[in-house]
Order: C-alpha cells, then sequence, then structure tokens
C-alpha cells in the first residue's frame, strides 16, 4: 500500500474518480435534499433544479476545462459551460424519469463486473497500468484487489451505474433497429457516388440593380403585413465602443530586427543553431526539432520566405527575412529543382519597449475612466481624454456574438446580453486591439414597427420584385444550353457567376441546398438542370462528371459496412429519441433572474 501511495497513483485515481463523480453527485440532486437551498434555477417537467446544485456543478465544469486549457476563461467559454452543465441536468432529469417509467434497475453484481472489466477511459492512460506503452488488464484487475483500490470502488459505483442505466435504456430504444440491404446499398451511394457539376447563380439582388425596381410606400405596408412572422426579431442590443489598436509599428519592427541580428551573431560565434532555436524561434512546432523543416517544395512557403530560401548558398546564414509571420534567420541544408531541406528561428513582431509602455498607460486610463461603470457618460470622458472616436457596433441579436465591421469578438456580445442600458463593460482584450463597449439601447424580441425597420423592409420588398427579372434571366440562360453552348459558355456570356464544384458525395456536398443537391445526383454526366428554385435565388447547372457507387464492391465489403452502419443508425435512434424527451417535457429556465440577484452568485449562464 505504502508503495502504491508513494508512486502518486492514489491522487491520480481519486482525480480520475472524483472529476467523473462530482459531477453526477450534482445531477442527481434528488439524491442530496439536505443540500438543497429552497430556491431553483428552474425545472423539468416540474423537477426544480436547485440553485446552490446547480452553481456547484457549473464551478467543477469550470474547474476542469480550467484544468485542460491551462489558461483563463472568458466570458463566451462561461456562457457555454453554464449552458452546457444545463443541458446535462435536463437531459439526466429527462432520463431518471425515463428509467423509472420503463422499470430500468441496476443490480450491484453488474456494478462490480462492470468495474472488474471495463476500465474508465481515463485510467488507460495512466502508467501504472501499463506493460510496454500498452493498458495490461491483468494489473488494472491485481490492483482492483488491493485495499488501496477498496478506497476509491464506493465512488466509481456511482459513475458506473449511470453508465449502465444509460446502456440499458439505449439498447432498448435502439433494440429494433434494423438496415435491409436496400437500405445500406443507399447508405453507400451516399457515401460512394460523386459528382462534379458547374454551377450557375442568379440571384435577384445581384443581376439586377436597385435603380431599376422601384417600390412604392403601399408595396412596403403590403410586404410588412404579409410577412411579419419572418420579420419578427429576437432582443436586440446597441452599442458604442472605443477601441485601441494593438499592432506593432516601426519601432517594434526595428526591435525585432535587433534581436534576429543578435541571435545570428551568436550562431555566426559558433552556438548551434539548434540550441538556439529551441531557445528563441517563436514557431513551436519546428523550434521542438532545433529549426527543422524537413524538405519542402517550392511554394509552400511565404514567397519572400522561399526566394531566399532558393537562393540562399547552402550552409549559409541568410540576413532577418521579413514575411507576415515575423522575421526569419534561414539555414538551408540541401536543395535539389525545386525541393529544399533547411532549418529557420522565427522571431515575432511584437509589441515592445517604449510603444508597449504607451499602450499600457492607454489602457491603465481607459480601465480608470471608464471600464465597468454605470454612467454612460464616461465613455465620453475616456474618449476625449485618448483622443479617440467613439464608434458604433453592429447590432447585437440575442445569443449571437459582437461584430464590428468584419470582426467577431470574444466575451462582449454575452456581457452586453446581461448588462443594462448606459452600463460599460471591462475591457476585453483581442490581438489586435483592447475594446470597451456602452450599451446605448435595446430593442425587445417581437415585431418591430414598420418604421423601425422600413429600409429593411423596403430593401426585402424591392428583391422579391426582382424574382421576376431574375426569371427571365434564368430562362435565357437555359435556352442558350438548349441550342447548344455549355454553361460555362452561356454564363459567360451573359456575365453571370459559375463555379466548378466537385467531386463530391451526398454527404459531403459543399452545396447546402438539398434541391440543387438532388438536381444534380439526378442528372447524367453532360446533362443539364432547368431552373432551380431555391430559398436564396435561382440556379441552373451541368454535370461535367458522375462516378456511380460501385455495387460489386459494396457486396464485397457488405458485412463489414453493415456493422459500421448499424452503430451509425442507433446512434441517429438514440439522439432523435433524446430529441424527442426534450421537445415534450415541460421545461422553465430561470437562471438569468435568479443567479442575477443571488447573494455572491456568478451571472447568467442563458
Amino acid at each position: 500500500m505504502i508503495k502504491w501511495f508513494r508512486s502518486g497513483i492514489a491522487l491520480k485515481i481519486a482525480g480520475v474518480v472524483f472529476a467523473g463523480l462530482m459531477l453526477i453527485f450534482m445531477l442527481t440532486a434528488v439524491d442530496w435534499s439536505k443540500l438543497t437551498t429552497g430556491t431553483s434555477v428552474g425545472s423539468v417537467n416540474g423537477h426544480a433544479i436547485d440553485a446552490r446544485v446547480y452553481s456547484r456543478a457549473v464551478q467543477q465544469a469550470t474547474e476542469q476545462r480550467q484544468r485542460q486549457t491551462q489558461q483563463s476563461l472568458g466570458i463566451d467559454d462561461d456562457r457555454a459551460i453554464r449552458n452546457d452543465v444545463w443541458e446535462k441536468f435536463i437531459t439526466n432529469d429527462l432520463l431518471q424519469s425515463e428509467y423509472a417509467r420503463r422499470g430500468i434497475r441496476v443490480t450491484n453484481d453488474e456494478i462490480f463486473d462492470a468495474i472488474r472489466t471495463q476500465p474508465l477511459p481515463e485510467f488507460y492512460e495512466l502508467p501504472e497500468f501499463q506493460t510496454d506503452s500498452q493498458f495490461d488488464m491483468a494489473k488494472y484487475q491485481k490492483w482492483l484487489s488491493s485495499s488501496v483500490a477498496q478506497q476509491f470502488v464506493p465512488s466509481m459505483e456511482a459513475q458506473y451505474r449511470d453508465e449502465i442505466e444509460r446502456s440499458k435504456l439505449f439498447r432498448a430504444v435502439t433494440a429494433d433497429v434494423f438496415l435491409s440491404n436496400a437500405a445500406l446499398w443507399q447508405r453507400y451511394r451516399d457515401l460512394h457516388e460523386t459528382v462534379t457539376i458547374d454551377l450557375a447563380a442568379i440571384v435577384p439582388r445581384q443581376v439586377i440593380s436597385d435603380s431599376a425596381v422601384s417600390v412604392t410606400p403601399a408595396e412596403v405596408e403590403a410586404y410588412y403585413k404579409a410577412h411579419q412572422a419572418e420579420l419578427a426579431q429576437p432582443r436586440t442590443i446597441f452599442t458604442s465602443y472605443l477601441a485601441i489598436p494593438r499592432l506593432p509599428d516601426a519601432s517594434d519592427t526595428a526591435a525585432a530586427r535587433a534581436r534576429a541580428e543578435e541571435l545570428r551573431k551568436e550562431i555566426q560565434g559558433g552556438a548551434p543553431f539548434a540550441d538556439v532555436a529551441k531557445r528563441e524561434s517563436a514557431d513551436s512546432a519546428s523550434a521542438a526539432k532545433g529549426g527543422e523543416l524537413g524538405e519542402w517544395t517550392r511554394g509552400r512557403f511565404d514567397p519572400k520566405f522561399d526566394s531566399v530560401a532558393f537562393s540562399l548558398p547552402i550552409g549559409a546564414l541568410s540576413e532577418p527575412v521579413l514575411t507576415r509571420f515575423g522575421l526569419h534567420i534561414i539555414q538551408i541544408e540541401s536543395r535539389k529543382g525545386n525541393k529544399a531541406k533547411g532549418r529557420h528561428i522565427l522571431i515575432p513582431i511584437e509589441i515592445t519597449g517604449a510603444h508597449r509602455d504607451r499602450l499600457d498607460a492607454e489602457a491603465d486610463t481607459l480601465d480608470r475612466l471608464a471600464a465597468d461603470r454605470v454612467d454612460a457618460a464616461a465613455l465620453d470622458t475616456a474618449a476625449r481624454a485618448l483622443h479617440l472616436r467613439i464608434g458604433t457596433s453592429k447590432p447585437l441579436t440575442e445569443g449571437d456574438k459582437m461584430r464590428i465591421g468584419v470582426l467577431t469578438l470574444p466575451d462582449a456580445g454575452a456581457w452586453a446580453e446581461r448588462a443594462k442600458v448606459g452600463q460599460i463593460s471591462p475591457i476585453i482584450e483581442t490581438p489586435f486591439a483592447l475594446y470597451l463597449f456602452r450599451v446605448d439601447s435595446t430593442r425587445p424580441p417581437g415585431l418591430p414597427r414598420l418604421a423601425q425597420i422600413r429600409d429593411e423592409v423596403t430593401q426585402a420588398a424591392r428583391n422579391q420584385k426582382k424574382l421576376g427579372g431574375a426569371r427571365k434571366i434564368a430562362d435565357e440562360l437555359v435556352q442558350r444550353i438548349d441550342h447548344g453552348a455549355t454553361l460555362a459558355q452561356a454564363a459567360d456570356s451573359m456575365k453571370l457567376p459559375h463555379e466548378v464544384i466537385g467531386p463530391f458525395t451526398r454527404v459531403t456536398s459543399p452545396v447546402h441546398d438539398p434541391v440543387v443537391v438532388g438536381t444534380a445526383f439526378g442528372l447524367e454526366k453532360g446533362k443539364h438542370s432547368g431552373v432551380i428554385a431555391a430559398k436564396d435565388g435561382l440556379y441552373v447547372l451541368r454535370v461535367l462528371d458522375h462516378a456511380k457507387a460501385d455495387s460489386a464492391t459494396f457486396v464485397k465489403d457488405l458485412d463489414k459496412f453493415r456493422q459500421q452502419a448499424q452503430v451509425e443508425a442507433r446512434q441517429e435512434r438514440v439522439q432523435v429519441f433524446l430529441a424527442g424527451l426534450r421537445s415534450k417535457a415541460n421545461i422553465v429556465d430561470k437562471r438569468a433572474k435568479v443567479l442575477q440577484t443571488a447573494p455572491g452568485a456568478a451571472g447568467p449562464g442563458a
């Protein structure tokens, strides 16, 4: 026993067992009624989920995620964890009810037999249970008979009971899953039949200019009345922001170049290239190998890198080479034709020196004057002090991420959903800038007044009228193909966009419209479709190649394919079953309200 404790395995196994046990402990809160507070964060079919138990489960999941990622978690991570734990509570409650309804029970003998013959996945990674880097069942079972193991077995029982109950339920749910040869052939075809198509898109809003279509106020009102369901919007949040850019400038490039020159001189002075690369290179993959890149073909790397690599004398050290990744010191070991073998050291261009001091001072000012304030005017004060322009973010719909132009920002959206009008965010860091957001106003969910979205409705009404004109263009395209032109020739002559796509299967199609995909697989090579009406426009396609699935190979591999397909079909059935349980359940989510007001509680997860 002393040997086991000294080896550290007791602590390792404790971590394995209790990491899984804690969440099960929390999920089965009904068995731990003494811990409940009387305050619930919601319910599933009338079964309350205790606020304290839910919060402890979130804390446990957060700590586990932090251990896995080895880095701090942001607001988006926090929301994702909270929602994931919430879904686990819902699923567990629904499954517990289903076990009771179906009379599913697990005996102690079943649990002990599973513990003995089916180790937890984490056990396979413990060196103490391995022989020649492979899991050794004999070592595991020998450990189970030890007095040390007996301390952990009772804790493991809860995990195994949960897994066995689920296994029994899912076996019952999938017992009647059977795939006939015809169904298997259809699955096989979906995976192996391929087409390559030339696809022309006739999107009304793109092929017909706005100036060519007029829309009257009466038409706008009529469109608004006829499309109220699709015009309804979730809660929308309007924000403004300040940004302090964090991009390197000329002084940072100069500092990186000076560092690169120092390293180059160090190598010229006798220091091994590999040692310097391991110590200094920002390219972690090659740094671990002493900077080695192996052999590559011209064109694989940045053009500036390749230009030097394919002209540098063998064995020589390059001057620092600037690419979009930073500065490189390159040494070529061999080269033949378009292939080269060599190594490099990457020195990144990072904010440093006086530039970093200035940005840190600005960040401190931003934090001091405005961050986490409830006074909306504080953002204006900070803008004046730092000579920054206040920008306007894109309207944020609930559940979405904050966007500024083409940039999507982490954490800001989750913060804005919980903030009140006039509230200012903490500083949100990205690799490119520091941001501070202010909630200026919100729009409740539902159908906005026409006056609020008139421009949007006007454009939608205009696009609807454009559909008739787009149909005429699509019909003309088909006529030209019918008269002998290829789709490419006809589309090019009409200045319509088209793209060759494929080969692809039904399950790997990059085209997401099922009508387009179905049409493509229904045509023989060389044939073209008529006009295909899709949600976002009109399409015409021509099949350039159509490779049918090989029935002889299917027959040869039938048994193996059947086993795989049966597993997938059962997994699909389980997912449908769980979705069905959830759709029929009465789920009440009060997390946002309860956790915002509970003393010492973290923010809501939803």
